[in-house]
């Protein structure tokens, strides 16, 4: 017989227009008796929820994360209860017997038993600093696709200045694409003039490259793309002003994480409103890397390993490691990073290289923040130091025939011929 954990608990079915709760409250003689009630979403609705809860002494709730129609629940029984937010696939009812009342007395009848394990869900402050740098990564990615429009469509005009120019969108570049597309009936126009210095010796190479032609129709696209890139820009400017406001109070630990070889002040930003500061919710670091997505899967069956790929997780974390990883590897600062790169990536290949790479720094992250220490890099000088002495290739043959099992000894010259 299952241990009753929580003799008093609540299982909350959440929907967008309502959520359906039950209170299963379990005697000393292990019967358990269940109130079930429905409360629509609206905040009037859901304080009457609290009440009722507070009236039958719950303070255990557990709820399923139903998109984004668990927060409004979440952020009215915050202050009241322990809520342990689960998985839907992991609480999932039995398909053809399923009804929201049966929903709700299933989450609380596994909760009771302490067989739901909760999701993280960070502080408050650190939720509000989440929601604003993923929309700010999802203003920057409105921004790229602009530039990318704009781009074809210089393509589409014969105008190939981006084959001379590195940032189509850079100041001398704009002001020839903006000069031409005011001017589009003028031919074999010198744009010497729009030119920075350091671009003078490129001059006939752009005025070339310039001798295309802009409908009126590419002309109306790229100037809707030239505006709504500005708007963008001036979004994300004001974004940052906010995000600059909650960063503030997170100034110690963003400094900390920016010591690390490939992480700046804006990366580590991003780091902390994914995973907090108190990384005290999370077991250890092996843990954090699997929540993160950067370990292996256990997928066995029958005595068989089938895909081990790293999870779908962290979806906005992951990426992010992984660009802070392609610095890493790059900064000569610190070579270690680079080293075990390379030699990974000859037994493994690249992507699993950099996947290795970006659950390192990650490690160095929870370790940094555990411990309020800055990135040493003296520890891997040391290892450097002890690893990368030189062997010839013979003394690896050797090494690799006596872990395979055979005794190596040293051959003994013949001295009996003339």
């Amino acid at each position: 017989m299952l241990k009753i954990i929580y003799p008093i608990c609540c299982g909350i079915d959440v929907h967008k227009k309502f959520v359906v709760a039950t209170i299963a409250a379990t005697d000393k003689n292990n019967v358990t008796t269940y109130s079930t009630k429905q409360f629509n979403t609206y905040s009037r609705d859901l304080q009457k929820l609290k009440e009722w809860l507070s009236s039958h002494d719950c303070n255990e709730v557990c709820m399923e994360s139903t998109g984004k129609y668990w927060i409004p629940i979440y952020n009215i029984l915050e202050e009241c209860c322990k809520i342990t937010l689960a998985n839907p696939k992991y609480i999932k009812g039995i398909p053809g017997k399923k009804t929201d009342k049966r929903d709700s007395i299933w989450i609380a009848d596994l909760h009771k038993h302490g067989l739901v394990r909760g999701s993280f869900i960070p502080p408050k402050k650190i939720r509000e600093l989440r929601d604003l740098m993923r929309y700010r990564f999802k203003l920057t990615n409105f921004r790229s696709s602009e530039k990318n429009r704009f781009q074809n469509s210089l393509t589409v005009s014969n105008i190939m200045i981006s084959n001379v120019v590195s940032d189509t969108f850079g100041k001398s570049a704009s002001a020839i694409i903006k000069y031409a597309m005011q001017n589009p009936n003028e031919t074999n126009i010198d744009f010497t003039q729009f030119l920075h210095r350091s671009m003078l010796p490129k001059a006939d190479e752009i005025n070339i490259s310039m001798q295309g032609s802009i409908s009126k129709e590419q002309s109306a696209k790229m100037s809707v793309c030239l505006n709504h890139y500005d708007y963008v820009n001036a979004c994300i400017s004001q974004l940052d002003t906010a995000i600059s406001l909650i960063s503030s109070e997170f100034k110690p630990q963003l400094e900390l994480l920016a010591t690390i070889p490939g992480i700046t002040l804006q990366s580590a930003t991003n780091i902390i409103s994914e995973i907090g500061v108190d990384m005290s919710v999370f077991q250890d670091a092996k843990h954090l890397s699997s929540w993160a997505g950067l370990t292996p899967q256990n997928n066995e069956s029958a005595g068989k390993k089938k895909s081990v790929r790293i999870s779908r997780a962290g979806a906005y974390l992951k990426p992010l490691l992984i660009q802070v990883a392609n610095a890493a590897i790059k900064d000569k600062s610190c070579p270690y990073f680079k080293h075990r790169y390379e030699s990974i990536k000859k037994r493994r290949g690249h992507k699993r290289a950099i996947i290795a790479i970006a659950r390192m720094l990650l490690v160095c992250v929870y370790n940094m923040l555990v411990k309020n220490e800055c990135f040493n890099n003296s520890i891997y000088e040391e290892y450097l130091a002890r690893d990368t002495k030189p062997q010839t290739n013979i003394s690896k043959m050797i090494i690799f025939l006596q872990s395979q099992g055979f005794v190596v000894s040293q051959a003994v010259p013949d001295t009996s011929s003339p």
